[in-house]
């Protein structure tokens, strides 16, 4: 394979991938200025790389000059908080051609629901204990970026109402818990329509951490692949090899194509740019090899990228073709 090429299938090598397409920046909950993230992936040996904050594309300009810097092939993207079934589901929008059509008006919804939405949690941890909730939460935050859970959770660490953020998220924030307000979010449906009117490609994030049951995680791939969504993420972060395996046989049913991704958010942890479990061997097709992101593949070996005919409705076509063509090697 050509160097810094993409590969064109997952084979089941051991080495590490050298694309890491779900991180974050200070432009949302991120640690680290989206610069600084672009440095670290570099300096860890990736060679493409998308930015997916939370909500916001804030932080793309600044990640793609530092990107031109370092010589890394930058994804625009981004991470929206949707509802489906009573579930906060994510959805990464992966965006060669950048934030148009009726993305740019849902950014700026859910930048809005994202301020409402700090007001209510503010206001149920102050129940719980947390007097100045939102302002400690700001202070956590360290800008005047829109508030999000691992703020309220860092400022409950800091207030010593908790000893660590996961026992935060536990007992407090996580899914069901009092912090967990997600009424705000749009529908599955309407984000994932979004994504793909702007010539984007809508990605499923982590299914497997929603704690579904296999039949209810199929009925989400569902809704998810109707509504017009192209792929999930096989792997993000370090996952159970058995139940990766079972995942490519849900996406292989329903044509879809995989995506990987470490889901960074702060150095020092289990996690990092690239950092995650190793792709088992599969049929299914690589995200990157979708027409819509076929510069990113170039060079990919073995493949040859279709054009994209500017439509949204190619991508279960594309990924059954890729399918095939995986297959037949």
């Amino acid at each position: 394979m050509p160097m810094n090429a993409l590969p064109a299938r997952f084979e089941g090598t051991s080495l590490p991938l050298t694309i890491d397409l779900h991180m974050h920046s200070t432009a949302s909950d991120g640690a680290l200025p989206p610069a600084e993230v672009v440095a670290l992936c570099k300096a860890r040996g990736l060679t493409h790389m998308a930015l997916t904050d939370h909500d916001t594309v804030a932080g793309i300009a600044e990640a793609e000059r530092a990107a031109a810097r370092e010589g890394i092939r930058l994804l625009p993207g981004t991470e929206l908080s949707t509802r489906w079934s009573g579930v906060n589901i994510h959805v990464v929008g992966l965006l060669p051609q950048g934030v148009r059509g009726a993305l740019v008006e849902g950014l700026e919804a859910q930048a809005e629901s994202r301020e409402k939405r700090a007001l209510r949690i503010a206001e149920r941890m102050e129940k719980i204990g947390l007097a100045g909730a939102l302002a400690k939460a700001r202070e956590q935050a360290g800008s005047e970026r829109p508030l999000g859970r691992p703020d309220f959770a860092r400022a409950l660490v800091a207030a010593g109402l908790v000893p660590d953020i996961t026992t935060a998220f536990k007992k407090h924030l996580g899914d069901g818990k009092a912090g967990d307000v997600k009424a705000m979010w749009p529908e599955l449906a309407e984000a994932v329509g979004w994504i793909v009117d702007a010539g984007g490609v809508a990605v499923l994030a982590h299914p497997m951490r929603h704690g579904l049951t296999r039949r209810k995680r199929g009925l989400l791939l569902d809704a998810f692949r109707a509504a017009g969504g192209q792929a999930a993420e096989l792997v993000s972060g370090f996952q159970n090899t058995d139940k990766t395996r079972d995942l490519a046989r849900q996406l292989q049913e329903r044509e879809l194509y995989a995506s990987v991704g470490s889901d960074f958010h702060f150095p020092g942890g289990h996690l990092a740019p690239g950092s995650m479990s190793s792709v088992p061997r599969t049929a299914i097709p690589p995200v990157w090899t979708h027409p819509r992101l076929a510069h990113l593949c170039r060079p990919c070996s073995g493949v040859d990228p279709a054009v994209d005919d500017g439509a949204g409705g190619e991508a279960a076509g594309g990924a059954a073709g890729m399918l095939s063509s995986a297959t037949s090697h």
